[in-house]
Parts: structure tokens; C-alpha cells; sequence
């Protein structure tokens, strides 16, 4: 029994363990033929789809693609979003004037920007990154928006009462007592903003993983589309499992609950 959990413990089958029946029942069903080939790739005509796809350098090349473009639209989401949210959360004008126009575009979907972007921008990385970045920003706005009101105002009239300036409790206070949300804001606006950019490639992308999936369907090639799903799926996992989740949880920890506890003490 040990030995058992021992096993179960290790991060890898923790990992890769809920997958092998998901990827035996696909086997099964690509093998029995219910579904037509036509429209059902199995796992090995998927695995050699892959291979020949990295042997031509397409996928390495799609892949990076993919990558910079999110990279860009990551770093401008965050860039906009933060300092936004902290002005709306701590400037009560800005809230009366901003609220509803920060509602208003959190409820029109990033894919309904892209007719109009097309028109904007063309068919370049300029579009995809608007794209990435007004779906990011939005989420993460009212993420920080939401730490800084969690924030106890006992906190800050303590430190007011201290002799504190209006800085040092925005930077001593404030941010680190709002940090738990806005990490969840981030890795909230990270989830929209991958799924935004597939959307965007599919449509208005030459090249990534969006595009390669749509430019399969396009020739009836099932086993790349597969290929794309995978590659997506593990992607977005290793992402916010190597460093989103523990980000978060490491800012929760620091700053969160165990934060407030001490303080109560």
C-alpha cells in the first residue's frame, strides 16, 4: 500500500495519470471505427502527424509564432490593465466615470472586435495583439479593482495614524494587501487572452497554431486539427501549473489569508 501511494504521490503520475484513460478511450473508439476516419484521427496517425510536422519545421515555426504573439499581447494587457485598475480602485471620479464603460466592453467578446480590426489593422500582428490585449485588460481591471476594496480600511487609517503618506500606504499597504486578487486577475486575463489568441489566428492570422488548425480543416486534414487541440491543451497546462498557480498561490500565501490572520493578532 506505500509503495501504491508512493506512486500515486509522484508529481508525473499525478500529472499524466488522469490522461491515460482519456487517451485509452480515444484509442478504443479510433480503433473500433464507429466513426469514420474521415472525421476521428487516432492517436498514432496524431503522433506521426507530429513527427513529420517537426521533421518539416513547420510546428517549431507556427509554435513561436504563437508564443511572441501572446507575449506581446501579455505584456501590453498588463501594462494597461494594473495601473488601470488601481486608478479606478483608489479614485472614487474615476470609478463613477469609468465603471460602466469598463462593464459595458467586459461584456462585448473579443471575437466580436475582429471584423473591424481586420478592417483597422489587416491581416497582421498588430490585430491579433489588440485582440489579446482588450481581453486581457478587462478581466485584470476589475480583478485589481476588487483587491483594492478588499483591502481593510483599518489597515489604512493604522497607517495613516502612523504618519504614513499617501505613497507609502498605496505601496506598503495597498498593493500588498490587493496582491491575492490581482494574481487571479492575471491568471484569469492569461485564460482569456490564449483563447482569444487561437481565435484571432484562426481568422485573421498567416501563420500559429490557431492558423495551422484552420488551415487543416480547410484541406480535411483531421489529424493536424487534433494536433493543434494537443498541442494547445498542453501548452495552457504547463503554463499555469509551472507558473501561474503557484504564482498565485504563493502571492495568497504571503499576502492572503495568513496575511490577515497575523494581523488580527
Amino acid at each position: 500500500m506505500r509503495i501504491a501511494a508512493r506512486v500515486f504521490a509522484h508529481p508525473v503520475v499525478r500529472t499524466l495519470g488522469p490522461f491515460v484513460p482519456v487517451v485509452l478511450l480515444w484509442w478504443l473508439i479510433a480503433r473500433s471505427g464507429i466513426v469514420n476516419e474521415s472525421f476521428f484521427a487516432g492517436p498514432g496517425v496524431v503522433w506521426s502527424e507530429f513527427i513529420d510536422l517537426v521533421r518539416k519545421g513547420i510546428l517549431p515555426s507556427y509554435l513561436s509564432d504563437s508564443v511572441t504573439r501572446l507575449a506581446y499581447g501579455v505584456g501590453f494587457g498588463l501594462l494597461l490593465g494594473i495601473p488601470l485598475g488601481f486608478l479606478v480602485g483608489l479614485n472614487r471620479w474615476a470609478r463613477r466615470l469609468t465603471w460602466p464603460v469598463l462593464i459595458f466592453f467586459q461584456a462585448i467578446a473579443d471575437i466580436a472586435w475582429l471584423p473591424i480590426v481586420i478592417v483597422w489593422f489587416g491581416f497582421s500582428l498588430t490585430a491579433v495583439t489588440f485582440v489579446i490585449v482588450y481581453t486581457i485588460v478587462f478581466p485584470l481591471t476589475l480583478g485589481v479593482v476588487a483587491g483594492v476594496d478588499q483591502v481593510p480600511d483599518e489597515l489604512v487609517r493604522a497607517a495613516r495614524s502612523m504618519g504614513a503618506s499617501r505613497f507609502r500606504v498605496f505601496l506598503e499597504v495597498i498593493v500588498p494587501g490587493s496582491l491575492p486578487a490581482v494574481a487571479s486577475g492575471i491568471r484569469t486575463g492569461l485564460g482569456y487572452g490564449w483563447r482569444a489568441l487561437i481565435a484571432a489566428e484562426i481568422i485573421v492570422g498567416t501563420s500559429g497554431i490557431g492558423f495551422m488548425m484552420f488551415d487543416a480543416r480547410r484541406v480535411g486534414d483531421v489529424a493536424e486539427v487534433f494536433l493543434g487541440m494537443i498541442i494547445l491543451g498542453i501548452l495552457w497546462y504547463a503554463l499555469d501549473a509551472l507558473v501561474l498557480a503557484p504564482f498565485e498561490q504563493a502571492t495568497v500565501e504571503r499576502w492572503g489569508m495568513v496575511r490577515q490572520v497575523e494581523t488580527t493578532r
